[in-house]
């Protein structure tokens, strides 16, 4: 699919993976329209791309179809691409003895069922446009993790969620199919976001030895890059590609 001209809807696209996102889809042509609870940091990077920022938690579907309402009136709204996300950490049971229940509901909410109440608003909407030279009418990009299929201790959750988002890609490929709606997913490994750079250097120093090459952290306009390829490879549907240098996260 040509990117110039469509709309593409980012969720976290105020920082880190989802920012790098947004630029470089604009930097292509895209209309971008950028979904994040964050709506300061949403609108600074609008401002910069010429987008459009919009506040929404993700985890709530009736707030979700508003503003997915809103967004589909900028253009053709042909891509998704859900980068929105919360890595809580907390062990099945914390040390005072209480389960985790609510921190495992919290990023569940946020990461799985976020990314399914944006996927499927945005699938109304494009359900309903042209189809395009080729059969497309649009594609779903959605952010797994390395850690789906490596979870680190404390990360049950996270791996959950991640995971949740790995294994659907391939069913809602197959619902999709008949409209001409392509559904990927991307597990990036470990990437320089915010979350990382709060990290002491010799915590990254310790983190990036696991990496084989590149021995580094991911950039996020690597990411951006691989989101763009996706939406520009009609072929590519179904799977979750892994983009990690080839590490594997160890145990802790």
């Amino acid at each position: 699919m040509q990117i110039a001209g469509q709309v593409a809807v980012v969720t976290g696209g105020g920082s880190g993976l989802g920012a790098a996102t947004a630029r470089h889809l604009a930097g292509l042509g895209a209309k971008v329209a950028i979904l994040d609870f964050d709506i300061a940091r949403a609108s600074a990077v609008a401002e910069d791309i010429g987008g459009h920022a919009f506040k929404v938690d993700v985890g709530n579907a009736a707030a979700v179809g508003a503003v997915m309402a809103e967004a589909a009136t900028l253009g053709a709204l042909r891509a998704v691409v859900n980068c929105a996300g919360v890595a809580t950490a907390a062990r099945v049971v914390g040390r005072d003895g209480v389960p985790s229940t609510e921190v495992f509901e919290r990023v569940i909410r946020v990461n799985l069922i976020g990314s399914f109440n944006v996927m499927s608003h945005a699938v109304a909407v494009m359900k309903g446009l042209d189809v395009l030279d080729g059969g497309e009418r649009g594609v779903i990009v959605n952010t797994s993790s390395a850690a789906w299929q490596d979870g680190q201790a404390g990360q049950a959750a996270y791996a959950a969620s991640k995971g949740g988002i790995a294994a659907m890609c391939l069913p809602v490929a197959r619902d999709l199919a008949r409209d001409g709606i392509r559904c990927m997913a991307i597990a990036p490994g470990l990437f320089r976001t915010p979350m990382m750079e709060a990290l002491p250097e010799e915590t990254t120093r310790a983190i990036t030895a696991n990496i084989p090459f590149p021995a580094r952290l991911g950039d996020p306009g690597e990411f951006a890059l691989m989101v763009g390829q996706i939406i520009e490879n009609p072929y590519l549907n179904g799977t979750t590609i892994r983009l990690d240098g080839a590490t594997r996260l160890p145990a802790r």
